[in-house]
């Protein structure tokens, strides 16, 4: 059988007229998710005293939150309102690169933040030396090209495939499903995304743990007073970490293992728990328990609404 030029998103086909409000529902949660995002990145961008490796790498958090939904939501939103919803072959292994493109520098970022605040917490005596904006964006550089360039090995190899059909039972492109869709032996793709995924996901994984059980170590060994300070700055990294980690973790358990019984609505708001959830949680969270972020996005929202109200 020929290679197919076009993937069917099967699962719009069930959605009647219910699709109208999906519209409604996913177009307000990207706006939100727009302006959360932005808010951060402008925040930390205008404030010169949060020039700051922890600023900057919240931030950061922001920019990936913008560049993961962008491959999602414009493209789901326009599958609602479409009777046909088909995908070419290109955008969809484009799809699929940029999504989980945006889950790998997540977990990367995430990495450095546990970092951050180990040597922080560790060294505070030495941070500023150690963690110059210099290094850091070394770090993020470095952490965050690597595994594209891993993640664009598989699409290679994914694209060298000879497809045998193009129905596709989730709302997004996902490189494991096309790959099931060939008719040759798709082992080298998994044994490469196997390696991607403990590389990308796994190993930095560990090292936020360590980093975070360093911490606990040497909390457990100083004043309440040092303790506090230290929770206060850690627990919002954790909150996101154990909310970003659940959902790729159930993500891929879905794809993976297709003999759970599960409603189908469910499992799919599961799947996409990973790539709606965070991009709006992560600004809330900084923004509610950092108080210079907070500030500073209230400054702008009253230096907004001067504007506005001079241009009425």
């Amino acid at each position: 059988m020929e290679n197919q030029t076009y993937f069917y998103f099967m699962l719009f086909e069930r959605l009647g007229h219910m699709r109208y409000a999906l519209f409604s529902l996913g177009f307000v949660l990207y706006c939100v998710i727009i302006f959360l995002n932005t808010l951060i990145i402008l925040a930390v961008c205008l404030e010169r005293t949060m020039h700051q490796p922890m600023y900057v790498l919240i931030s950061c958090l922001s920019i990936n939150s913008l560049y993961g939904t962008a491959a999602f939501f414009p493209r789901v939103l326009t599958d609602l309102l479409s009777n046909t919803n088909i995908i070419s072959y290109d955008a969809c292994l484009l799809q699929s690169f940029v999504i989980f493109s945006y889950t790998a520098n997540e977990f990367a970022i995430l990495m450095l933040m546990a970092f951050d605040r180990f040597v922080a917490i560790s060294k505070p005596l030495e941070y500023h030396n150690i963690i110059t904006l210099r290094v850091l964006t070394a770090l993020i550089f470095i952490h965050c090209t690597f595994p594209m360039f891993g993640l664009s090995i598989s699409v290679l190899l994914t694209s060298r495939l000879k497809i045998c059909d193009n129905k596709l039972w989730k709302v997004y492109c996902y490189n494991h499903e096309i790959v099931k869709l060939s008719c040759a032996n798709g082992l080298i793709n998994n044994i490469w995304g196997i390696f991607i995924l403990i590389l990308t996901g796994v190993v930095p994984f560990i090292l936020i743990l360590y980093s975070y059980l360093r911490i606990l170590i040497i909390c457990h060994r100083s004043s309440s007073k040092f303790k506090s300070k230290a929770f206060q700055t850690c627990i919002p990294h954790i909150v996101i970490l154990l909310n970003f980690s659940v959902a790729i973790v159930s993500e891929m358990t879905l794809s993976r293992f297709e003999n759970l019984e599960m409603p189908l609505g469910l499992s799919v708001l599961i799947s996409l728990e990973f790539i709606v959830v965070p991009p709006i949680l992560n600004p809330l969270v900084y923004a509610l328990n950092f108080t210079d972020i907070r500030k500073k996005i209230i400054s702008l929202m009253k230096a907004s609404r001067k504007m506005c109200c001079c241009v009425v």
